[in-house]
């Protein structure tokens, strides 16, 4: 799968609301917590990259991917997702750092 270009500038929080079932109040903070959590998970992905620790991959990308799903930002959870399965797989060949730096470019769109 190739890497996606997201693109969070234009979020819509009244949609993304009515998408999890949540008054639209509520969606700042949630999004402030995933940025916050999300860029210490980045950071522990990014290590276990280079370090080359596929558990912890995984791992980080497995959180991504399930904290992205919640909000609905679907190309991050695509992303993470396929990270994931290719940690789960000890694929040495896959894209890790391509991908890292996809989901952290659009995480700066948010």
């Amino acid at each position: 799968m190739p890497i996606r270009q997201a693109d969070y500038t234009n979020l819509d929080h009244a949609e993304i609301a009515a998408s999890i079932g949540l008054n639209i109040k509520h969606i700042p903070i949630l999004i402030d917590s995933f940025l916050s959590e999300s860029n210490g998970a980045i950071t522990k992905l990014q290590d276990a990259i280079e370090k080359k620790t596929f558990h912890d991959i995984s791992e980080n990308a497995h959180f991504i991917k399930g904290s992205a799903g919640n909000l609905k930002f679907d190309e991050i959870y695509t992303m993470a997702q396929e990270m994931e399965l290719n940690a789960n797989e000890s694929n040495s060949d896959f894209d890790y750092i391509g991908y890292c730096e996809a989901i952290k470019q659009a995480l700066l769109t948010i």
